[in-house]
């Protein structure tokens, strides 16, 4: 096989030519390139095999620098996480740190996750040599700590090998605690277990902002050679330095200081880290401060290939991520459910709850450690007097109510990304003041974002699932001292001080004919919006790409951080859009707050919220049914009800032939042969992600909801999908 070969089945593909360009170039240097010999045979194998499309997508671009730096798919070309993106990461930012700081002696802290690649997905061949399969995240991070320490950077980092590792938010406080110039995290969060990334931090200890994240960017794409040394011998040179238990008791320290009341222990709480690096940072934190804390053990260990979470997704954000910690937490009585994703920032709720459990989303758990901090301080005498607040603009606007009504301060409109958090947080420390906002960082009470993030120490620059689960623990503690629980806590609260509908919808759009559809969508938003939500009239459009209003663009990741539309619609419904920076995927995020209302009294609270609920999902849907059509695409109602997972593609597949598919052979077949019917389908779904049926289980509920069907019929369905 020759670089023409696979320039002419690159042409089989239908992209923009520029496109097709950018892949030939790059393959021509990883096909002839001596330090990519070893990705050759599965080149080659893809090739073979004629995946065109993949390898197009593999190789059309240098895998771009989002709001959280590099992440992706771990493969084989520049638009995949490799030992040439991780290595390439790090020589720029060795480039970055010489300039700005020429004359000092520079060190960095590493951090890694537990993830392991062991192609999960079946994109590569078993059968040819690949040197990525088996790779750790700290197998990335002693490549990368070689080409720091080959550049004469010290090293601080954790061994992993006993087991401790460095969470995200722990590497923020490190690289303050040790004064370094800034860190690097081999992580990719919460994403399926083939994913892995890069994100670089600051000085400061959060990631970098515009300017800075731009010429970090270039710096990286201007590596042509890297400098590296294997990590045993920077050991034995002491260029490698560790981050040990002794230093992790400062960042426990750090978090312990936060709490609001340390009389408040006597809470049992159940506890799972989905297999990351959680078990160091809220299984070390709560059981020091005092409190009963239980591990959900089939998820304890740390394991990259997340075996015990449903879909091998570790997102606490993800529902069914969440089943096996609320089935422990109800077996066992607790007061309080909480999970992390597999780097520690992101936190998860589970809550008693009206004799059941319900989990909390990011913002009902921004809202309840608002409601808590500031009520506890004011009963306390310690609320600050100029006490602030910080959100991103996606998140709640209850938030911002609650702080009004105390006379505390709020930082409500930040772009998404946690980064800016931190810009917030170094903006008060050197200044006193951010915006309209004047204080110190002793006046820091919380930062919170929709995604399950949350802050409430301003010693840090990156959310900690930490300091929220201490605080969350405390509550819970005081609420079994009333014998109350913390599902009715949060209704009363939202009964205080009002009600927020929030429904968040997110479309994955893979490859470069979903990256085309993404810009054709915010393309047709900034010139032609829908102009009405049933009755509700558009009032306002907010485009943050408006230079007149938000000021000039200073690098081009601030213009594609900047990419983001918000919508205000009557009746006080706002609809968000904006592409995500570290994933595939266009996000919507509608909301309406209610004032509260005499019939929220009692049980009316309960039927009033499910009509919010409904109101608000009802709007927000027909928002997006709205917007696909700028791309020529109808999506009916069951393929809206498919899991977050399922990307577009296939929930256009699913509902224009899957699901007439299943309902012929429904029909068709005996009623008995349940075996067959089960095989076939998961054939049939295998490439909509593991357990296909389960992710699709809401959709087909609802396409066969006012079908006529026998009642075995109905009865082989329920036992397919899992239906109640």
């Amino acid at each position: 096989m020759t670089l023409d070969d696979l320039e002419r089945g690159l042409k089989t593909v239908t992209v923009p030519e520029h496109y097709r360009r950018a892949a030939v170039q790059h393959l021509g240097v990883w096909w002839t390139g001596a330090r990519y010999t070893a990705f050759r045979p599965q080149i080659e194998s893809l090739a073979a095999r004629g995946r065109w499309e993949l390898l197009l997508d593999s190789f059309y671009r240098v895998l771009p620098f989002g709001t959280g730096g590099r992440r992706g798919a771990v493969g084989v070309g520049p638009n995949r996480i490799n030992h040439d993106t991780i290595l390439t990461s790090a020589q720029g930012h060795v480039h970055w740190l010489r300039r700005h700081f020429p004359t000092e002696r520079l060190r960095v802290v590493i951090a890694f996750d537990v993830r392991i690649f062991r192609d999960l997905r079946r994109v590569y061949d078993p059968t040819v040599p690949n040197p990525l399969l088996n790779m750790h995240s700290r197998d990335f991070a002693r490549l990368a700590a070689g080409v720091y320490t080959a550049n004469a950077v010290d090293v601080y980092t954790v061994s992993g090998e006993d087991g401790f590792l460095l969470s995200t938010p722990e590497l923020s406080f490190a690289i303050r605690d040790l004064r370094a110039h800034g860190g690097l995290n081999i992580s990719a969060s919460h994403n399926h277990p083939d994913d892995n990334g890069a994100k670089l931090y600051m000085p400061s200890g959060g990631q970098p902002v515009p300017p800075h994240d731009e010429e970090m960017a270039r710096d990286v794409d201007a590596v042509r050679e890297v400098r590296s040394e294997d990590f045993e011998q920077a050991i034995a040179a002491g260029r490698i330095r560790w981050w040990d238990r002794t230093c992790h008791e400062r960042y426990l320290d750090e978090n312990l200081s936060r709490s609001l009341d340390p009389t408040a222990r006597r809470a049992l709480v159940v506890f799972s880290p989905l297999h990351g690096t959680g078990l160091h940072t809220v299984g070390d934190l709560l059981p020091r401060a005092g409190f009963d804390l239980r591990l959900v053990e089939q998820q304890a260990a740390g394991d990259g290939e997340f075996p015990a979470v449903k879909f091998r997704i570790p997102n606490p954000e993800v529902p069914e991520s969440m089943e096996l910690l609320t089935a422990e937490a109800e077996r066992l009585g607790a007061d309080l459910g909480l999970a992390t994703d597999p780097d520690a920032d992101r936190l998860g709720v589970a809550a008693p709850h009206a004799g059941g459990w319900r989990l909390l989303s990011g913002n009902e758990i921004a809202i309840v450690l608002a409601a808590y901090s500031i009520e506890t301080r004011r009963e306390h005498g310690t609320l600050p007097p100029r006490a602030f607040m910080v959100k991103t603009a996606v998140t709640t606007e209850l938030l911002t109510r609650i702080a009004k009504a105390h006379g505390v301060q709020m930082v409500g409109n930040l772009l998404v990304g946690f980064k800016y958090v931190g810009q917030v947080l170094d903006a008060i420390n050197r200044d006193g003041r951010f915006g309209g906002v004047e204080a110190t960082p002793a006046d820091f009470l919380l930062a919170a974002e929709e995604s399950n993030g949350v802050l409430v120490s301003p010693a840090l620059r990156d959310k900690d699932a930490a300091g929220g689960a201490l605080l969350l623990a405390e509550l819970c503690a005081r609420l079994r001292q009333r014998r109350q629980a913390l599902g009715a806590y949060l209704d009363d609260v939202y009964r205080r001080y009002g009600y927020a509908a929030n429904t968040a919808f997110s479309l994955v759009m893979e490859g470069i004919a979903g990256s085309q559809r993404v810009r054709q969508i915010m393309d047709r938003l900034r010139t032609d919006p829908p102009p009405a939500l049933q009755d509700r009239s558009l009032q306002q459009t907010v485009d943050h790409w408006d230079e007149h209003q938000f000021g000039p663009f200073r690098s081009e990741t601030e213009r594609s951080a900047r990419n983001f539309i918000q919508l205000r619609y009557d009746g006080g419904m706002h609809v968000a859009v904006r592409p995500s920076g570290t994933e595939p995927k266009i996000k919507f995020y509608g909301e309406q707050v209610f004032a509260p209302a005499v019939q929220w009294e009692g049980n009316g609270f309960e039927v009033a919220r499910r009509a919010m609920d409904d109101a608000s999902r009802e709007l927000t849907h027909l928002f997006v049914k709205q917007v696909l059509r700028f791309v020529d695409i109808e999506l009916p109602r069951p393929a809206f009800l498919v899991s977050s997972l399922v990307s577009l593609d296939n929930r256009i597949d699913f509902a224009a032939h899957f699901l007439p598919e299943l309902e012929d052979r429904l029909r068709a077949g005996p009623t008995t042969d349940a075996d067959r019917l089960s095989t076939w389908a998961d054939e049939r779904l295998k490439g909509y992600g593991r357990d296909p049926r389960f992710l699709v289980a809401a959709g087909v509920a609802e396409y066969f909801r006012e079908r006529p069907l026998s009642t075995e019929r109905k009865r082989l369905l329920r036992q397919l999908f899992g239906l109640a």
